[in-house]
């Protein structure tokens, strides 16, 4: 028996709109990175790029769970002596929302070039209006 590798031309690419109104930070993350990765297709391969576009709307109206949201703070550092920075998950929130859904999908996706081009398939949007109309969208429900 052979293994069937899917070409280029194999791959079908669907859009996907999901609304991130009062879902869970991480749980919503998991199955975007699922999506984007292709696990949910029957023709998956981990060495391909076989997954979706995903349009997450309602950035800024994420939760967290517990007290995590008082918590959670991001780390950066400027690369100088004294130079690091915790940004707290509430201030990041208010300022970058779609920044956060970001960072959480890319935390779940690999760390190499077809991860990078799986996080080129990731739309957020702080609010409910986006541009990809024309691609007519399919609800994803979680």
């Amino acid at each position: 028996m052979k293994t069937l590798t899917p070409k280029a031309d194999d791959i079908e690419r669907r859009w996907w709109v999901v609304d991130a109104a009062g879902k869970p930070l991480g749980r919503l993350a998991t199955e975007v990175a699922r999506i984007l990765r292709g696990k949910h297709k029957p023709i998956y391969t981990p060495h391909l790029d076989t997954g979706d576009y995903v349009v997450v709307l309602n950035a800024s109206q994420i939760i967290l769970t517990g007290n995590k949201a008082d918590q959670k703070t991001y780390f950066k550092h400027s690369g100088y002596m004294g130079g690091e920075k915790h940004i707290p998950f509430k201030t990041m929130l208010a300022r970058k929302p779609e920044w956060v859904i970001e960072r959480a999908v890319q935390g779940m996706l690999p760390k190499n070039a077809l991860g990078r081009q799986m996080r080129k398939k990731l739309k957020v949007y702080a609010d409910d209006a986006h541009p990809h109309q024309g691609q007519q969208p399919q609800p994803l429900e979680l």
